[in-house]
């Protein structure tokens, strides 16, 4: 059931705004929390909610960020 639901929200962050085939990249390393999805995209940290919406952009510099953790109380990345 739990990745059943992040399916649902990752198919509906591809669809949520129309991306030229050149610009597309891959969603990448999700996490899982009780309610909210941590997932590179980019090489920048993003945080969505499970059930859906706009996904807020944690991290915004050069480099690459990989693997987001949520921390065991699921209160911080």
């Amino acid at each position: 059931m739990r990745v059943f639901r992040f399916i649902i929200v990752v198919g509906t962050l591809m669809l949520a705004g129309p991306v030229a085939a050149d610009e597309m990249r891959m969603l990448r390393f999700p996490d899982v929390s009780s309610d909210r999805v941590a997932f590179v995209y980019a090489g920048d940290i993003y945080v969505t909610a499970r059930s859906g919406g706009r996904a807020i952009k944690l991290t915004d510099h050069e480099g690459l960020e990989l693997f987001p953790k949520f921390s065991p109380d699921g209160q911080r990345v």
